[in-house]
């Protein structure tokens, strides 16, 4: 069997589309067809509002090995421009998940090495099993990081911890990303996917309209200046408030019952 990415909509949470990275054999190692599949999917959620939220994962409790060392070795008789090409892909998925208005949720079992847990890092949200390892061992192989692995850790960890993990390429137990506040949730072995997408399914009951402006909010802030964002934090509150979601989300507090956003 190939490597592939699965779509579906579980009928527990009908308002989250699933994406299952599935490479059986090779712990869902990566391959372009996923990167170009996810691409797709990702486009296709964005235009169906029906789907509320998304949730990563793995198949066979596994989250995702990263790069195909094999597939790398076949690379390297190749030209240059035939991993570059690669590695584009990639980071097209990558950049897509961010710009993705729905919540992304990665659930991960097992492990998220290499560029699988730069996939994990690019989604919104991350439930991990309590056993679960991440690591980044592109250093152990020569290698160094793909899939904007270095940008996220660099800015989520302090510069001396990002240097060690991406350096040194030790795993990191789920707990441990946990209090440095990478990994929002720790679940036990086996119900990270039904913790997810519970999650997701909660998150799919806010206001679409409110949490596609925060996500651009927060993945603004980085790059602006407090007055600057203040500005887009303004622009931002008045456009929700004359939105249907800000009417709809305000009656419903008032008149004491759950909203319900179309």
């Amino acid at each position: 069997m190939s490597a592939e990415l699965l779509t579906s909509r579980p009928l527990e949470s009908d308002s989250t589309l699933v994406l299952t990275l599935s490479n059986p054999g090779a712990r869902n190692a990566l391959h372009p067809d996923m990167y170009a599949a996810g691409i797709e999917a990702l486009d296709s959620a964005e235009r169906d509002p029906s789907v509320r939220a998304i949730v990563l994962t793995g198949a066979d409790q596994f989250f995702c090995a990263g790069g195909n060392l094999n597939r790398l070795l076949e690379n390297r008789a190749k030209d240059p421009s035939v991993q570059a090409e690669s590695i584009d892909l990639l980071g097209e998925w990558i950049a897509a998940l961010r710009a993705s208005s729905k919540p992304v949720i990665a659930a991960v079992e097992g492990a998220a090495a290499g560029a699988g847990f730069s996939l994990a890092l690019a989604c919104d949200l991350i439930v991990a099993a309590d056993d679960a390892k991440f690591v980044m061992s592109y250093a152990r192989v020569g290698l160094t990081p793909d899939g904007g692995g270095s940008w996220f850790l660099a800015r989520a960890l302090p510069r001396q911890l990002a240097t060690e993990v991406l350096i040194e390429g030790k795993p990191i137990v789920a707990t441990r990303l946990a209090e440095l506040g990478v990994v929002n949730r720790v679940a036990k072995a086996g119900a990270v996917r039904g913790t997810a997408l519970a999650w997701a399914d909660d998150l799919g009951k806010i206001s679409p309209h409110a949490v596609a402006r925060i996500k651009g909010l927060v993945a603004a802030a980085g790059a602006q200046s407090l007055a600057d964002h203040l500005g887009a934090e303004r622009d931002s509150f008045v456009a929700s408030l004359h939105h249907r979601d800000g009417l709809e989300g305000i009656t419903a507090f008032l008149e004491k019952r759950a909203p319900v956003y179309k």
